[in-house]
């Protein structure tokens, strides 16, 4: 096992007993004998003309090296193919080596020995003849095969100019070296010089070796040197922009250090007290409270004393300025008119009434008080109904400012409550951001559908918001960036919905709810011509006197090309048709009215696109008409039951939800009991299978509204009567036959005067339900109300 020890050649000098020539020198000249002991070399290839220190710990090469120094010191050095191996055998080791002479050896206590070699010449083994006590064999001495030709300079040349740039890059090349290589003529020595001193693996080393012609060493080694060359030129190139960044920091710090000592000297103070100094003016100046004034001079009293170059710095200068730029203590004085409120809230909206009302009431109970403690205003209804704009009503009704935080898809709890300041990039939550943006502590804050708040690993965001809804505790509202209570009992929250049922209960319970019913034809009509056709028509640069929508036009749009709880989709066909005339008036010559009429709307708006659901009459038994409620207002449904031979089974299709298959099933367990009473023949019960579907099969219905409509189209079918062409029903029914109470009565109600129905029958306990539906609606439909079933069969079915 053999190493290089760099230290050897110092112990040597020490001694004084040797000074090894420097690498190239020529130290030997004579003959080589055809046999050598064969030394292997587990981490190093030693060329003709190399010095090199080696440490030899086996006790089987220690025994060669005794041998050797005690003869005439020659040695055949061969690279091991695998270092590991201690003893090497004749196939451990490469089959050409070069030939050394042992310059010094010293023994040292732990039982190893040291030696200096020298390299001589190549060689090749010809055969092992010994392998007791260590290797012998026969070699043959490889010379260096060299042609004197111009390529074989300038190869060479080449060779030595990338090698003296070599060593200008590297630190770890002497001067000594680049001595030697100067010195160094003969193409063979030189490239020996250059693979003895290059960084190269243990392959491509003895690849060199190998090779004793000198041309195709020169051919070979040029890659590696300009290899060797892009790397450190490279690495030279990444150390000085290293050097020259840490070099700029370093100025730049010491260029702040004499600014910082100019101005102390001056009496002027540095820069980071001056800007302390501002921040406690702005303290003193927008009266924070005690707590929050404690940790705003606290944390500028950490702030004086970091350099403005450390990374700390900017993180607290970033948290100061949020904490005394909030508005503490900056409020809009509350103008509250009932009259002008009542005012504003008209000329924005119409009809809508109740909700009106409430909001008016809520307004005169914040003018008496002169505070907000009531509960959460919260808005519910369909899409397009003025949800969003009535909150900014409120807001010009108190003269406050307003604000919209939209929680739709929101499912970080830090969008409410901020991140903690250990974040990169933190910030405070949304609620905090809003009262800094419209520098207010009391401004109405809209949070925009309330309903559509997700929840994920980040956290609930409904959580969050328990404590900003709750005016219990919302005056110590804590931010997890400011982590100091901000009071937000002074802002007016109003909250927005479609509907409740994904509200978080425990967020419902801190909410009064004001529900917008949808609109009927008669208010579309009317925001129609107050609103939307001067909204339009200003939104595309026409003037009201170019064009004019009768209400007929305005009418055929509502019913036929747009069926909605509220006037989004009727906006949108008035903005086509305002396009579609700004056009024809812009190609037009003359300056006439353009009169949009109701033959017109076919070609501008294209074929009918709604149709009454009821447009044909109920032919046949096992048909009934139900109603439905959903977030976008009524609609009506269709409930179809048809019998055929099977075994007495009941098929429920249409995407029935389960409590909507339990009214089919109780609905049919009824009728078989009172089937005497009803005059139904079901004898023959157990011949017949009942299928039952609810068309629009791709859209999921549930609830038990529709047991009324579902019992009335068993009737019908197992009667053979035919159900009332202008009836639609709801309710719930139990098995001993009532019919009960249900929920949305005015939007069924109004889909039901939508689609053309004359006649409606609900529970007797919903009659107080029918006072909320408006006037225009009860004075075209005819209402019958019902306890029992027995009530509605007759209602229902034609004699």
């Amino acid at each position: 096992m053999t190493s290089p020890d760099t230290e050897f050649i110092d112990i040597l000098r020490s001694t004084g007993e040797a000074d090894p020539a420097p690498t190239g020198t020529k130290i030997w000249s004579k003959s080589l004998p055809e046999s050598l002991p064969i030394l292997g070399l587990s981490d190093i290839v030693i060329f003709p003309g190399m010095i090199v220190p080696l440490l030899v710990d086996t006790q089987q090469s220690t025994r060669l090296i005794d041998d050797v120094v005690a003869g005439n010191r020659f040695i055949g050095l061969i690279l091991q193919k695998k270092a590991e191996v201690e003893n090497p055998a004749p196939d451990d080791l490469w089959n050409h080596g070069c030939a050394g002479r042992v310059l010094k050896m010293l023994k040292f206590p732990d039982n190893t020995v040291r030696v200096l070699v020298e390299g001589l010449r190549r060689f090749r083994v010809r055969e092992y003849t010994s392998k007791d006590p260590y290797l012998q064999a026969k070699v043959e001495v490889l010379k260096d095969s060299i042609e004197d030709s111009l390529e074989i300079t300038a190869l060479a040349r080449k060779a030595a100019t990338l090698f003296q740039e070599i060593v200008k890059l590297s630190p770890t090349l002497s001067e000594q070296i680049k001595v030697a290589a100067l010195n160094t003529e003969e193409p063979g020595k030189l490239t020996d010089l250059i693979a003895a001193n290059l960084n190269l693996s243990l392959q491509e080393r003895q690849h060199l070796l190998e090779s004793h012609i000198v041309k195709d060493r020169l051919v070979r080694l040029l890659p590696l040197l300009s290899r060797e060359v892009e790397l450190l030129t490279l690495g030279s190139k990444i150390q000085s922009e290293v050097v020259t960044s840490m070099s700029k920091s370093q100025r730049d710090f010491f260029l702040r250090e004499q600014i910082r000592a100019i101005q102390r000297e001056l009496g002027d103070g540095d820069a980071g007290a001056a800007e302390a100094g501002e921040l406690r003016e702005l303290v003193e100046k927008n009266k924070l409270p005690e707590e929050a004034k404690k940790v705003a001079l606290k944390e500028i009293e950490r702030l004086e004393q970091m350099s403005p170059a450390v990374a700390e710095y900017t993180i607290t200068r970033n948290y100061l300025d949020w904490l005394v730029n909030l508005p503490w203590n900056k409020f809009t004085e509350d103008k509250i008119d009932l009259r002008a409120s009542e005012r504003v809230l008209n000329e924005q909206h119409f009809g809508l009434s109740k909700v009106k009302d409430r909001l008016l009431e809520f307004l005169a109970v914040i003018k008496l008080r002169n505070e907000i403690k009531g509960p959460i205003l919260c808005l519910v209804g369909p899409p397009g109904v003025g949800k969003t704009s009535l909150g900014k009503s409120v807001a010009d009704a108190l003269g406050r400012k307003f604000a919209r935080i939209s929680l739709g898809g929101m499912r970080d709890e830090a969008e409410i409550r901020g991140h903690r300041r250990t974040y990169v990039g933190a910030l405070p939550g949304r609620i905090i951001q809003t009262l800094r943006r419209v520098d207010s502590r009391n401004p109405v804050i809209l949070l925009d559908e309330i309903d559509k708040v997700g929840s994920d690993f980040r956290g609930d965001p409904s959580s969050a918001l328990l404590e900003v809804l709750d005016p219990a505790q919302n005056h110590t509202f804590s931010d997890h960036y400011l982590d100091v209570p901000f009071d937000l009992s002074r802002v007016l929250f109003i909250t927005t919905a479609n509907w409740l049922d994904p509200i978080h209960v425990a967020l419902r319970d801190r909410l009064e709810v004001i529900e917008l019913p949808s609109y009927t034809a008669v208010e579309k009509l009317q925001i129609a011509k107050l609103h939307l056709v001067p909204r339009q028509l200003e939104e595309h640069g026409l003037k009201k006197k170019l064009v004019k929508f009768p209400d007929t036009t305005l009418r055929k749009v509502i019913e036929d090309y747009t069926r909605e709880a509220g006037v989004r989709q009727l906006e949108r066909e008035i903005a086509a048709l305002t396009r579609k005339a700004a056009r024809k008036i812009i190609n037009r010559k003359n300056h006439e009215t353009l009169v949009i009429k109701p033959e017109n709307l076919k070609e501008l708006l294209g074929p009918r696109r709604f149709f009454p659901e009821v447009a044909e009459a109920i032919r046949e038994p096992g048909i009934s008409i139900g109603l439905a409620w959903t977030p976008v207002g009524g609609e009506i449904l269709f409930i179809e039951a048809t019998r055929m031979a099977g075994k007495g089974q009941l098929i429920l299709t249409g995407s029935l939800g389960d409590v909507m298959k339990e009214s089919a099933h109780a609905a049919l367990s009824y009728l078989r009991s009172q089937a005497q009473f009803l005059n139904i023949d079901l004898t023959d019960y157990d011949k017949f299978d009942i299928h039952i579907h609810v068309p629009s099969g791709a859209t999921p219905k549930d609830g038990p509204s529709a047991g009324a409509s579902i019992v009335v189209a068993l009737a019908s079918l197992l009667s053979h009567r035919v159900v009332r062409s202008d009836t639609a029903m709801t309710g719930e029914i139990s098995l001993r036959g009532r019919v009960l109470r249900i929920g949305g009565v005015k939007e069924k109600v109004m889909a039901a005067a939508r689609t053309g129905l004359k006649q409606v029958i609900l529970p007797e306990e919903n009659r107080p339900d029918w006072e909320e539906v408006p006037l225009e609606v009860r004075r075209k439909m005819k209402v019958h109300f019902v306890r029992q079933i027995s009530e509605l069969i007759p209602l229902a079915l034609t004699k």
